[in-house]
C-alpha cells in the first residue's frame, strides 16, 4: 500500500506544470510536467459504502497520469497522485492480469466511482528524478485478447532518456508479448515490436493494444520531478 506522509496546504500548489508531456503518443515538451486537471473525488450524498463482490474482480478499469515538483522526494509523488487524481485514495499495487469481461471507460468516469480514503487497486509505473533536464517516464500498457472469456494483461514500465512515445511503444509490447505467448502465437522475440505486432494481429487472437505514458524532463533547479502512469481497477 503506498503510504505518504501529511503536507502542509501550501504545498499542493507548489511548482505548478509548466508544459506538456505526452500521452499515449506525443513527446513531452522541454521540462514538461503536465496531466489534465484531476477535479474532486466526491462522495454520492445519502450513498452507502459498496460492499466488495465475491469473488474481487474488476469490473471497470480507467488510466490517469501525473506528475509532481517538488524539493522533497516524497511530495512530489505526491503532486503526481494528485494530478492523475488518485491521491485522497488508499493505493494497492496488485499485478498485471486485465480481467475478463473488463471495462475500460473514462478518467472522469471512473473518479466518480470513488470515495475519499478508498482501498483502491491499481497497476502503477513510477519514475523520479532530481538531476536537471533528465527525462524520465513511466506507462502502463495493455493488451486484450479477442476471446472475451480470456483474461489480457497489463504491463508496467519506468525508464530515463526516453520520450513518451518510446517509453509507450515499450510499455504495449511488453504487455502484448506476455499475452502472446500465453496465447501460443508463435514469434520471434528479436525482432522489433512493429514486426511482432503484425504477427499478433494477423493471428486474429489479439485484438487490441494501447498504453498511457507520462514524461517530463528534471527541473531545472534539481527539485525533484516525479511521474506516473496508471490503470485504476473498479468493482
Amino acid at each position: 500500500m503506498t503510504a505518504r506522509g501529511r503536507k502542509d496546504k501550501e504545498d499542493a500548489g507548489a511548482n505548478p506544470a509548466v508544459a506538456v508531456a505526452g500521452g499515449a503518443g506525443g513527446d513531452a515538451a522541454p521540462n514538461g510536467c503536465e496531466a489534465p486537471a484531476p477535479g474532486p473525488i466526491l462522495a454520492p450524498v445519502a450513498t452507502p459504502p459498496r460492499s466488495m463482490p465475491l469473488p474481487m474482480v474488476p469490473r471497470f478499469v480507467f488510466f490517469t497520469k501525473g506528475c509532481g515538483v517538488h524539493r522533497q522526494r516524497l511530495q512530489s509523488f505526491e503532486l503526481s497522485l494528485r494530478r492523475a487524481g488518485i491521491a485522497p485514495l488508499n493505493l494497492v499495487r496488485v499485478s498485471s492480469i486485465f480481467p475478463p469481461g473488463c471495462a475500460v471507460i473514462s478518467r472522469e468516469r471512473g473518479l466518480q466511482h470513488l470515495h475519499h480514503g478508498e482501498i483502491t487497486f491499481v497497476v502503477i509505473a513510477q519514475a523520479e528524478t532530481n538531476e536537471p533536464n533528465r527525462l524520465v517516464s513511466a506507462s502502463i500498457g495493455l493488451a486484450t485478447p479477442a476471446d472475451p472469456t480470456m483474461y489480457g494483461y497489463l504491463s508496467e514500465h519506468h525508464g530515463f532518456g526516453q520520450t513518451a512515445k518510446k517509453a509507450g511503444d515499450y510499455a504495449e509490447d511488453l504487455a502484448a508479448t506476455m499475452l502472446a505467448s500465453t496465447l501460443g502465437i508463435e514469434f520471434d522475440p528479436d525482432k522489433d515490436y512493429d514486426q511482432r505486432r503484425e504477427i499478433y494481429r494477423m493471428s486474429g487472437r489479439i485484438v487490441r493494444t494501447r498504453s498511457i505514458t507520462q514524461s517530463a524532463e528534471g527541473d531545472k533547479d534539481g527539485l525533484w520531478t516525479t511521474v506516473v502512469a496508471a490503470a485504476v481497477l473498479l468493482f
